[in-house]
């Protein structure tokens, strides 16, 4: 007997799997239902949906609804979340008083503060269907409190979620007194990446060999890396092709992260086409941060004011990997945020211009596929035979209607066990003079014989043998 059986979904198919080329191809539904079939914490089958399907202890109607992998977070600053305020407010909200407020805050750090906080805030994440998850830890600290607190954590929510904590310096290595060997320490106590902050370092010289030091270590301890690049609205900050060429030279490559790298969006056009191939040929990730960097950059300028975001679009016609992170929440950086990924590839496409269908696709995939990429979670990501059943429910036409309404996930399916099911939100408008309706946001055309509208059968009624 089956542990789960979700009957009748609609697969986001993949192009690794279908052999399709194109963005819009990559997010689309496939046209057939699928049964999944889960057993052990593990897809044991995805066959197409049948009235044979095997009995299984807990049975859901996906009545049409999409599944898909989980959603990723591929960089988010968990040890600062919830602290917008304390000691005081980001008034200027630039990124400078922002390091300036979290350096007044550190003192304050005890186990229990942080593991409060941030177990709050992945319960937000899994709620919104995120089950990997990229923290960077800020290192600069002599007692490692967050460090220590969050690696605690990493061991406490394994059965639920995949927590990736990198080493980040925040206020330097060069520049930080003790700033590398705290960083060595961390590698020994157990981080899974090694991060940087080249461009807030007192010197070009600092940052080069800070770049050098965080390739450097964690290549001598097997880890990943994860630079803080060029986050910064000056045209001269130019460490990313300094990291690309480091991650191409120690062979590295796709193990490398250059997050944000605001910079790129001052870079002159000629400059830009020949770093865009220097990092197609490194082979490195790319994190952009919509809604905080749209926030935070641009903040010394008049007028014409720049949106301070990386060259996503440029990035992904070239051939590079690029993702949507949500960096902050409610934190000194950014006061807002609800850990939600869809609200972040929302804004994305707004900010960086990509509203094509195909494009919006991308975007979805940016939180999705292209993240897990960043994180390397390799054949495990997926709804696939063998890949552990982490997966989501969205009632949704395609990914394309996710991103435009927003759309939450009516389950979350994680280790094989539902972990979230939520009620289909919907508006019951009384228009004078008609019979009342349910505004769902849902175009009229689209809405024929569409059965996820009313969500899964087995959201707050599963069914039990």
């Amino acid at each position: 007997m089956l542990d789960l059986l979700v009957r009748g979904a609609r697969p986001v198919r993949a192009a690794e799997e279908n052999g399709a080329s194109s963005a819009a191809a990559h997010a689309a539904p496939s046209p057939s239902l699928v049964d999944v079939h889960v057993r052990d914490g593990r897809i044991v089958a995805v066959d197409p949906a049948s009235d044979d399907a095997p009995e299984a202890h807990e049975v859901i109607d996906a009545r049409g609804c999409l599944v898909a992998p989980p959603y990723v977070e591929p960089h988010v600053h968990l040890d600062s979340v919830l602290t917008a305020g304390q000691p005081r407010w980001n008034e200027s909200g630039t990124l400078w008083e922002g390091i300036a407020c979290w350096t007044e805050r550190k003192p304050m750090l005890t186990r229990k503060d942080v593991l409060d906080r941030v177990s709050e805030v992945l319960r937000w994440y899994v709620a919104n269907g995120v089950l990997y998850v990229r923290s960077h830890v800020d290192v600069t600290d002599p007692g490692l409190v967050a460090l220590d607190a969050l690696l605690e954590l990493r061991s406490q929510v394994r059965d639920v979620l995949d927590l990736q904590l990198v080493a980040f310096p925040q206020e330097g290595i060069c520049s930080f007194p003790g700033g590398e060997e705290l960083l060595e320490e961390a590698a020994r106590r157990g981080v899974d990446a090694i991060g940087a902050i080249p461009h807030f370092e007192d010197t070009r010289e600092d940052g080069v060999r800070s770049l050098e030091i965080a390739v450097d270590v964690a290549a001598r301890h097997g880890l990943l890396v994860d630079v803080h690049c060029d986050e910064i609205d000056d045209e001269q900050s130019r460490f990313s092709e300094v990291l690309a060429t480091k991650a191409m030279r120690t062979g590295l490559r796709d193990r490398v992260t250059a997050s944000h790298t605001t910079a790129m969006g001052s870079y002159n056009s000629a400059y830009s086409y020949k770093l865009r191939r220097i990092l197609l040929r490194s082979g490195v990730n790319l994190v952009c941060n919509p809604l905080v960097n749209l926030h935070l950059q641009g903040r010394f300028d008049g007028y014409p004011k720049r949106r301070g975001l990386t060259q996503v679009k440029e990035l992904l016609v070239a051939g590079v990997n690029v993702a949507f992170g949500h960096d902050d929440v409610m934190d000194p950086w950014y006061p807002l945020g609800t850990a939600d990924p869809v609200l972040v590839a929302h804004v994305g496409a707004h900010a960086t211009q990509l509203m094509a269908p195909s494009e919006v696709a991308q975007c979805y995939r940016m939180v999705t596929d292209r993240a897990a990429r960043v994180l390397g979670i390799g054949e495990e990501y997926g709804v696939r035979p063998g890949a552990p059943a982490n997966f989501i429910l969205l009632p949704a036409a395609d990914p394309t209607d996710v991103v435009r309404r927003l759309v939450r996930p009516s389950v979350v399916v994680s280790r094989g066990r539902i972990l979230v099911e939520r009620d289909p939100a919907v508006a019951r408008l009384r228009w004078p003079g008609e019979d009342p309706e349910v505004v769902d946001f849902v175009r009229r055309r689209d809405a024929v014989g569409a059965g996820w509208r009313r969500g899964p059968a087995g959201a707050g009624a599963l069914e039990t043998r």
